[in-house]
C-alpha cells in the first residue's frame, strides 16, 4: 500500500513539474555579454595641456569606439539624414566649410561650426559662447536643437535599444546589464570619449621651427616675428595675446570689433553675454585655436570672412567701435608685404597628420 501511495505521489509531482512553465527569457538582458573594458591611452604632445578626464567617465577602448559610431551615425537625427560628422568633417579638420551650418530641415543657424581639433583640452567653456562646461554636457545639445538634428533623446534611446549592436556596445563600454539602462547620459559620455581623442600632433612647420628641426623662409619668419612681437623693427600684429600658448588660443571671450554697437545691447548676436547676462560680455565670442587655421574657412563665429586675407585686413583696419572692444584691436598700419608675411606664417600652422588616426575615421 505504501509503495502504491509513493508511486502516485511521484507521478503527481512529475506531472506538476512538467506542467510548470519555464521563466520567460528577458530579451533586454545583457548580462551574458562580457564586460572587460580596456583603458584607452590618448597620445598628447608634451607641450600640450594635460587631458582632464572626469572620474565618472574614464577613457576606454570600448567607450571610444561606441562614441565613434554614434558620432558618425545619422541615427541621432530625427530623419536619419545627418550625424555629428555632417558639421564636423574629418577632411575639413572637423568643420564643414560653411559660413553657418544647416540642420536636417535645411534651416541655417547663425553661427559657424567650430573645429573639434583639441576640443578636449579647452577648459573654459565650449561652443562660441561657452554655454557648456564639459564635453558630456555639450554632446547632449545638438540632438535636440531644432536647427540641427531636431530629434528627441527619447526617440534616439528607443532606436539604440532596438539595435542589438548598440546594446552590446553599451554593455561593453559601461557595464549595463539591461537594454533599459541605455540613457542619453551614457550616449553623451561615449561621444565625449571620442571627442577627447581628437588631438592634433605638434608637428607643423611652426612646431618644427620651435624645436629647431626646420627653418622658415624669410617671409614666414617675418610673419612669426609680427605674430609674437619678437623684434622692435617689425610691426606688432597683436596676434599672440589671444592666440598664444601651445593650442594657439587663450580660450577667452573677446569682442574683436566685428560689429559696431553704440549700445552694447545692439549686437546682432549677443554671444557670451546671452549666457552670463553681463552686458559687457555682449558681442564677445570664444577665441578659436589657430592650429590648422588655413583648413577651416570661412572664419569668425558667423563665417563672414571667406579667406585669411580678409581676416588680416579686418584686424589691420582696427575693426568697429563698441565700448567693450578688446584694447588690442586697433589700426595696425600693416603694409601689403607685412600682410603677405603674416599669411605665410599662418600657413606654417598646418599639420594634418593626426587625421590619419584610424580611430577618428568613419566606421561605417
Amino acid at each position: 500500500m505504501l509503495i502504491r501511495y509513493s508511486l502516485i505521489l511521484l507521478t503527481a509531482v512529475f506531472i506538476f513539474t512538467s506542467c510548470k512553465k519555464e521563466p520567460p527569457i528577458d530579451e533586454n538582458d545583457l548580462s551574458h555579454i562580457d564586460y572587460n573594458p580596456v583603458e584607452y591611452i590618448v597620445q598628447i604632445p608634451d607641450e600640450f595641456p594635460m587631458l582632464e578626464v572626469p572620474a565618472d567617465n574614464p577613457m576606454t577602448q570600448e567607450g571610444v569606439q561606441l562614441g565613434r559610431r554614434l558620432f558618425y551615425d545619422p541615427i541621432l537625427s530625427a530623419d536619419n539624414s545627418m550625424s555629428c560628422s555632417s558639421c564636423h568633417q574629418l577632411n575639413l579638420n572637423f568643420t564643414d566649410g560653411k559660413a553657418t551650418s544647416p540642420g536636417i530641415d535645411g534651416i541655417a543657424g547663425n553661427r559657424s561650426s567650430m573645429s573639434l581639433e583639441n576640443v578636449g583640452l579647452f577648459y573654459n567653456g565650449l561652443f562660441w559662447d561657452g554655454r557648456s562646461t564639459s564635453l558630456e554636457e555639450q554632446a547632449l545639445e545638438p540632438i535636440t536643437n531644432p536647427i540641427e538634428l531636431n530629434n528627441t533623446w527619447e526617440n534616439v534611446i528607443s532606436k539604440l535599444k532596438e539595435s542589438e549592436d548598440y546594446s552590446e556596445r553599451f554593455r561593453k563600454a559601461f557595464g549595463i546589464t539591461n537594454k533599459n539602462e541605455i540613457t542619453k547620459e551614457l550616449a553623451a559620455k561615449a561621444l565625449a570619449q571620442f571627442e577627447r581623442i581628437i588631438i592634433s600632433n605638434a608637428n607643423s612647420k611652426y612646431d618644427q621651427f620651435e624645436r629647431g628641426d626646420a627653418f622658415p623662409t624669410d617671409s614666414e619668419y617675418n610673419g612669426f616675428d609680427m605674430f609674437f612681437d619678437i623684434s622692435p623693427d617689425m610691426p606688432d600684429a597683436e596676434c599672440s595675446h589671444c592666440h598664444g600658448g601651445p593650442l594657439l588660443s587663450t580660450n577667452e571671450y573677446i569682442n574683436n570689433g566685428l560689429d559696431e554697437a553704440l549700445d552694447l545691447n545692439n549686437f546682432p548676436d549677443l554671444g557670451r553675454g546671452e549666457i552670463t547676462n553681463y552686458i559687457f560680455d555682449n558681442g564677445r565670442f570664444r577665441v578659436p585655436s589657430l592650429r590648422n587655421i588655413a583648413l577651416t574657412a570661412p572664419y569668425m563665429h558667423d563665417g563672414r570672412f571667406q579667406t585669411l586675407e580678409e581676416v588680416i585686413d579686418h584686424y589691420d583696419s582696427g575693426g568697429h567701435y563698441a565700448d567693450n572692444v578688446d584694447p588690442l584691436i586697433y589700426n595696425l598700419g600693416l603694409s601689403e608685404q607685412n600682410k603677405q608675411d603674416l599669411l605665410a606664417f599662418l600657413h606654417t600652422l598646418t599639420d594634418t597628420t593626426y587625421l590619419s588616426n584610424p580611430d577618428l575615421s568613419n566606421p561605417f
